[in-house]
């Protein structure tokens, strides 16, 4: 007999992610402004990996991985050419109506890149900051407070980026050489994270001096390790109240690279730590650079912190269900709700928060369907040829035959267009 209740107390409250409080970046291009930090929602952005001198390639990638989510995009800009085509690719992602902000992604010339082409700072709406990579010695001073200079003449947010693969080495080795005269000295992999987080703040401080405000400012200190990654943002966390970007850097590909990332992730989004996210991903050979925003997108929206696409919950499989029905009712309804998301965004207001379940047999289909806005139970393997619907947690009809797929299609259109179609559709230049 199962022991009864002795209070409220008995029962465990569901887990939500905790909320930092930081400055609140803006970054704009034209009317849109995205808003990074302060209480704003996590933010996804993405990279292209096309050469950026083909301006035509580039702006057709960034439009592709701003249509599947992504609320920023990263080119690079290491050569005069690539800087010269920075501007074409604004004016082309202009004219298809593309209004996702562009980042500029900065490595050793950004110093020069910036001040020699005027049109491609005006054309960026945010500039990338490596400082591991913007100069040795007395250059590196200098050529920092140019790119930041250049930020604060034409009122551009920049991300200052520590990688730990490209970590200035100067720095490093003055705190190696500190670290071993003390009487117990700290082991190397903690000194490597006191450095990393040590040239992110102070980076950060010194572009305040220059000129920037707190707000034009957001944090990075990318890891290719789980654990190191965790470590070093908790610690980034309590020296400083910029907005941080997470990532995983050289995450790898395929479902390495998405568990990875996932996992870094999704335990710092729990404890309220990061701004905006990139999961960087190797493509497969064959696989769309948009993978990355999809996997951003569920990893935020699992957590709860956003919602981007209705979900479609649909069971694995087992002995009970040897026909593939319900694997390919589930795929097509996903593939269909993904491809439609685009337009129903400004038709169907709210309409990513939707639940569809596609179940495959009596044990627990009718049970998820229930709690599904509208859900279908499929029969399983033996069981009578018949799929019952549940539409807000009533059973609302059977459908029977051979066309039982392309009539749940219809009633998830029907569904959609009377539950959402009501709602009113939010101003194009809002910002978001």
């Amino acid at each position: 007999m199962t022991a009864p209740l002795a209070s409220l107390d008995d029962f465990v409250p569901p887990a939500k992610p905790a909320t930092r409080r930081s400055h609140q970046a803006q970054v704009r291009w034209g009317s849109r402004v995205v808003t990074v930090g302060g209480g704003a929602p996590v933010r996804v952005q993405a990279m292209t990996n096309t050469d950026t001198v083909d301006a035509i390639g580039t702006a057709i990638q960034v439009k592709e991985l701003a249509i599947a989510g992504s609320e920023m995009v990263r080119i690079t800009v290491n050569t005069p050419e690539a800087a010269q085509a920075v501007p074409f690719i604004r004016e082309q992602l202009d004219r298809m109506g593309i209004d996702v902000p562009l980042i500029g992604d900065f490595h050793y010339n950004g110093h020069r890149l910036l001040t020699d082409h005027p049109a491609c700072a005006e054309a960026l709406s945010k500039y990338r900051i490596n400082p591991g990579n913007v100069g040795k010695g007395e250059k590196h001073d200098r050529q920092f407070a140019m790119m930041v200079e250049a930020a604060a003449r034409y009122d551009k947010a920049v991300r200052i980026g520590v990688n730990w693969g490209s970590l200035d080495q100067e720095l490093l080795t003055q705190m190696m050489d500190d670290n071993a005269k003390l009487a117990e000295p700290f082991e190397p992999q903690q000194v490597m994270y006191r450095a990393i987080i040590t040239s992110a703040v102070q980076s950060a401080r010194k572009a305040e001096q220059i000129g920037l405000r707190p707000e034009q400012i957001i944090l990075s200190c990318k890891m290719s390790g789980v654990q190191d990654l965790i470590s070093v943002y908790r610690a980034l966390a309590l020296r400083c109240d910029y907005a941080l970007h997470l990532g995983l850097t050289e995450a790898g590909m395929g479902t390495k690279g998405t568990v990875a990332s996932s996992t870094a992730l999704a335990v710092l989004l729990q404890v309220g730590i990061g701004d905006t996210i990139r999961v960087s991903l190797t493509p497969q050979p064959g696989e769309a650079r948009t993978q990355e925003v999809v996997v951003a997108l569920e990893i935020l929206q699992s957590l709860g912190l956003r919602a981007f696409n209705p979900s479609v919950t649909a069971c694995p499989g087992c002995g009970r269900t040897t026909s593939t029905t319900f694997q390919e009712l589930a795929k097509q309804i996903d593939d269909y709700l993904r491809a439609q998301m685009p337009v129903w965004k400004a038709r169907y207001p709210g309409v990513e928060t939707m639940k569809v379940a596609v179940m495959g047999c009596i044990v627990n289909g009718p049970g998820e369907s229930k709690h599904a806005d509208i859900g279908i139970s499929l029969p399983g393997t033996g069981e009578a040829p018949a799929a019952p619907v549940f539409i807000d947690g009533e059973k609302a009809l059977t459908l029977r035959g051979d066309n039982i797929a392309a009539e749940f299609h219809a009633l998830v259109e029907r569904y959609i267009h009377r539950r959402f179609g009501a709602a009113t559709t939010a101003h194009p230049t809002e910002t978001v």
